[in-house]
C-alpha cells in the first residue's frame, strides 16, 4: 500500500482531513452530541450512553481527541472528556472554507 504523503498539502488540507477522518463515524458523532448536550465533561457515561463496548467507545473517543475536537482530563482513575471549544471553532471556519466557494450556476458536467 501506498503512502500518503501528506507533507506535500497544506497544512490547512491536512487538519481539514483529520477532522472529516474523526466525524466519520456515526458513533463518534453520537458522542460529539452527547457532549454537547450535556456541556460538562463526562466519565464513564458515555458507555452508558452509547450503545458500544467500553473497548470500542474508547477507540472512538482516541479517534476524536487526536483531532482536538475533545480533550480529556484524569481525575483519579477516570478519564473525563469534553468539548475542546477552541478546536471545535477552528474545525467550523475550515470547513465552511471549505465549502464556501461552491457556486451553482447551471451543469459543472
Amino acid at each position: 500500500m501506498g503512502t500518503a504523503k501528506t507533507e506535500e498539502f497544506t497544512v490547512k488540507n491536512n487538519k481539514i482531513a483529520q477532522y472529516a477522518k474523526a466525524l466519520a463515524h456515526p458513533a463518534r458523532i453520537a458522542i460529539l452530541q452527547l457532549l454537547i448536550k450535556k456541556q460538562a465533561c463526562i466519565c464513564g457515561d458515555i458507555v452508558e450512553e452509547i450503545p458500544l463496548s467500553q473497548s470500542t467507545v474508547s477507540q472512538h473517543l482516541k479517534e476524536l481527541k487526536e483531532a482536538g475536537l475533545i480533550t480529556g482530563e484524569i481525575e483519579g482513575k477516570k478519564v473525563c472528556y469534553c468539548i475542546n471549544p477552541e478546536e471545535w471553532s477552528n474545525a467550523k471556519n475550515y470547513m465552511e472554507e471549505l465549502f464556501k466557494p461552491i457556486v451553482t450556476k447551471g451543469n459543472c458536467c
